[in-house]
């Protein structure tokens, strides 16, 4: 086309408007490729905004940080959509973090401090359970009185559901069982919960617990709990009889990091009855019904990595009971247990103690009896003997003893071809003693005794870590027992989580 046929009125011919920007670095497919063109657009833009995203996080953090000590002060402090919360829990809640700011030099009433005070308080009010969501927002200070550089910080909530039911089947320390869990959060407005739980197992055949639990410091760290339990539990298969417990507890229980200490109080009445056949005249002369009253305070050290099958790290646990306030038996009661695990080239290596005292106090109240004494024996503690089968026994029936210790050792590596599977290979050496106090002797020298007369396993297994318990088959024979132990050799299935 020439200019005469621009005179002539002919267009000129249209041109794209926009040029190809793609470059060779961007991988552009084809133009015939619809779905693949479609698709390197949505990249292109996604990496695009998130270029711009982070481009922005790096200029609000630049801003942050270079005003960090601009004076400010905390003017107030609201809290939004908590409507199911008492305000009267809000306030006693963010106090402490109003007054540990309020308490700081005024040089130090800077953006810095009321940062980390916003951050504090948001953290705390996600702890108690009650919020899904808590949005942090700092602004100018609504009051008329306020003073340059005053600010409001304005706490967003979305509560969580108050009500929850679940139903679930769990195996675990040689007991199966059917549950069905309900609870109420934020019971009354306090992050109190309310829950009822209600079981049937294969051992203990009916279970229930009601509980009230509530915070009693604002740090969250100390919780009050108070507590209706029952459970009837099958003891035929080693001592021919049921047992049956109702119960009232109270606690009160404080974390650390690493450390749990647990003060209670329990008032129950136990009840052992619907006795075998060939029950043993020593659990005949057990039946029957007896009440308890007691304090406990139970203490426990844990840096494991994990609970079932640590590669590293320590467990210690004492537990003390004083029973005689009340009731018809009185005893003082202490156990300690003890785990540590170390890594040894591609193996872990696990040393496990416990020990156990049954003392009574007074013998003008009832010995203690069969629902108090100590019980060892079985896949979970010494290996290859028995559940409960260690300790004195009548006519095939265990009664439990006064004094108890035992030890294992254990070597746990991957299987040699196949290092990264989950199943691990298992060495161990277990033993250990349950007694009773034999009349006429010292504590020093019914100790001494239960020491010095071990019984002793070893064997080699399996084991595989299903959360959130741990699984052993092993394959192991008795190299010591007494001659009132029930052991078995061979095969024994183990499935629990506090294993020796």
């Amino acid at each position: 086309m020439n200019d005469d046929d621009e005179l002539k009125g002919h267009p000129p011919p249209l041109r794209p408007p926009l040029a190809d920007t793609s470059k060779p670095r961007d991988n552009e497919p084809d133009n015939s490729e619809i779905e693949k063109i479609k698709k390197w657009q949505e990249e292109r833009i996604a990496r695009r905004l998130r270029g711009e995203y982070e481009s922005s996080v790096r200029h609000l953090t630049e801003v942050i940080n270079s005003n960090l000590e601009t004076p400010m002060r905390i003017s107030s402090v609201r809290v939004e959509g908590a409507n199911k919360t008492r305000p009267s829990f809000l306030r006693w809640m963010l106090k402490p973090h109003q007054d540990h700011f309020s308490n700081l030099d005024p040089n130090e009433h800077t953006l810095e401090n009321v940062l980390k005070a916003t951050r504090s308080m948001t953290h705390s009010l996600l702890e108690t359970g009650v919020f899904t969501t808590v949005e942090p927002t700092i602004e100018k200070a609504q009051d008329v009185l306020a003073n340059y550089g005053d600010v409001d910080i304005l706490l967003r909530t979305r509560q969580k559901g108050r009500f929850f039911l679940k139903t679930s089947t769990e195996v675990g320390d040689q007991e199966g069982s059917v549950n069905i869990q309900g609870r109420v959060r934020n019971a009354f407005g306090g992050a109190e919960q309310v829950e009822a739980t209600l079981s049937s197992g294969l051992k203990t055949r009916l279970a229930g617990h009601l509980s009230l639990s509530a915070p009693l410091s604002p740090n969250l760290r100390t919780f009050g709990e108070l507590s209706l339990f029952g459970f009837e539990k099958d003891c035929l298969a080693y001592a021919s009889c049921m047992e049956g417990v109702r119960g009232l507890r109270a606690v009160i229980r404080n974390n650390s990091r690493h450390s749990t200490h647990e003060f209670a109080y329990e008032a129950a009445l136990r009840h052992i009855g619907q006795l075998s056949h060939t029950v043993s005249l020593s659990m005949r002369e057990s039946a029957g019904y007896s009440t308890k009253s007691s304090l406990s305070h139970t203490w426990m050290y844990d840096t494991r990595d994990d609970k079932a099958l640590a590669t590293q790290g320590v467990l210690l646990r004492t537990y003390q009971e004083l029973a005689g306030l009340g009731g018809d038996v009185s005893f003082l009661k202490s156990q300690c247990n003890f785990h540590v695990s170390r890594p040894i080239l591609s193996s872990v290596l696990s040393l496990s103690c416990k020990t156990g005292l049954l003392y009574p106090l007074q013998d003008t109240i009832r010995p203690p009896l069969f629902s108090d004494k100590f019980q060892l024996g079985g896949p979970l503690d010494v290996r290859i003997f028995k559940q409960n089968g260690l300790g004195p026994r009548d006519n095939g029936d265990s009664l439990g003893g006064d004094l108890y210790w035992a030890a294992g050792l254990s070597l746990i590596s991957n299987l040699p071809v196949k290092l990264h599977w989950p199943v691990k290979t298992h060495l161990f050496v277990n033993a250990g003693r349950l007694d009773t106090h034999t009349p006429g002797k010292t504590l020093a020298d019914n100790i001494k005794e239960c020491i010095s007369k071990p019984s002793i396993s070893a064997g080699v297994g399996l084991l595989y870590r299903l959360e959130p318990v741990r699984i052993e088959i092993n394959f192991g024979v008795p190299l010591i027992a007494n001659k009132s132990d029930g052991y078995r050799r061979g095969f024994h299935l183990g499935i629990g989580v506090d294993f020796l």
